[in-house]
């Protein structure tokens, strides 16, 4: 059972930790938890060590830097544990915008690098203003309806079972209003154009989805594709924004079908170095 730290970021083990596969650390969206990526779990711990970034549930403070230099901490921390091995970031969202920071920042820290529907765009939408003022200002008591009003944004319904929605639902109420406003902040301050992600070399699969309501995910995934030098844009043409809730979407598969992972048991590998990486299409399962 996960459980999670309020006074600092942890890295969450969801599974047995195994010291001799690849490092995976999945950084969750706007809610934070890292508790959403259960069901992805059956299929990746198959070849990876997996651990769940959880940021404090009433953090309102902390900014980019901040945050990417406590991930960048708690990376090497965990990279220490055990013998040398390739390290995988994953970001979704938000979490995907942290990943860009750090890995401008750390690019020593890791190997490849995923990018689910980065909410990177955000700054550019007109309502993100008016969105941080309505939060700063909701009554506490109204909050938790305001996220069930933002589930029709984030998910397409039929492609996410009802159980799976109501944790998605959990996960955004555990944040009081200020946090979640302060977050929004943060991705209305973040501008990927202000970042040298021409200097990021590793391998990059940028994963999005085209039924996003919330963002322009497609668009956006182009526009960082364009700039990170080896890259490749995955389109899922059904999925929403929150497309690892679908039932219909395996990220291990995902990951397999693209050839992005090497072996199942890639013991180590030079953080940096750049790997040939196919642009496939996303099969069926």
């Amino acid at each position: 059972m996960m459980s999670m730290r309020k006074s600092q970021p942890s890295l969450l083990t969801p599974g047995q930790p195994k010291p001799d596969y690849p490092l995976f650390i999945f950084l969750p969206g706007t809610d934070g938890t890292g508790s959403l990526l259960k069901s992805q779990l059956s299929g990746l711990e198959q070849i990876f060590d997996v651990r769940c970034l959880a940021l404090p549930h009433d953090d309102a403070e902390m900014g980019w830097d901040a945050l990417a230099q406590q991930l960048a901490d708690l990376i090497t921390a965990e990279q220490a544990r055990g013998v040398p091995r390739s390290t995988y970031i994953c970001g979704e969202s938000f979490g995907a915008c942290l990943a860009l920071k750090l890995a401008v920042q750390y690019p020593h820290l890791f190997n490849q690098l995923i990018l689910i529907n980065p909410a990177s765009s955000l700054s550019r939408m007109p309502w993100m203003r008016l969105g941080v003022q309505a939060l700063q200002w909701l009554p506490d008591s109204l909050y938790p309806l305001s996220t069930l009003g933002l589930l029709p944004f984030l998910i397409v319904p039929n492609r996410v079972d009802r159980s799976v929605q109501q944790e998605l639902v959990k996960a955004m109420q555990s944040l009081t209003p200020q946090t979640a406003a302060w977050r929004l902040n943060l991705l209305g301050q973040f501008n990927a154009d202000e970042l040298p992600l021409e200097a990021v070399k590793q391998p990059v699969l940028i994963i999005a989805s085209h039924a996003d309501c919330l963002l322009p995910s497609n668009t956006e995934a182009s526009h960082l594709a364009e700039r990170l030098p080896n890259a490749q844009v995955v389109a899922l043409p059904e999925s929403g924004h929150a497309c690892l809730l679908e039932s219909e979407v395996n990220l291990y598969h995902l990951l397999r079908s693209t050839r992005f992972i090497e072996s199942p048991r890639l013991m180590t590998s030079d953080c940096g170095k750049t790997n040939p990486v196919l642009s496939l299409p996303y099969g069926a399962h």
